[in-house]
């Protein structure tokens, strides 16, 4: 297990997870989401090969559309 923060908030993940992994985990699989990791926006298309690491900070932002 690794300790990475997501929002704010400190969270034990398994080690090797990626990106996409932690969205369907945290159950936002079906939502828009932008994420950054240690101050770097991670483009969609590397989600899947984008493995997190011991100490990462990782911010999400769901998208969501109205008027």
């Amino acid at each position: 297990m690794i300790k990475i923060t997501v929002n704010g908030q400190e969270k034990e993940v398994a080690d090797d997870i990626t990106v996409r992994q932690l969205i369907v985990e945290l159950e936002l699989g079906k939502a828009a989401v932008a994420v950054e990791v240690n101050r770097e926006l991670i483009p969609k298309k590397i989600h899947e090969s984008t493995v997190l690491t011991d100490g990462d900070t990782v911010e999400l932002v769901t998208l969501v559309g109205g008027g």
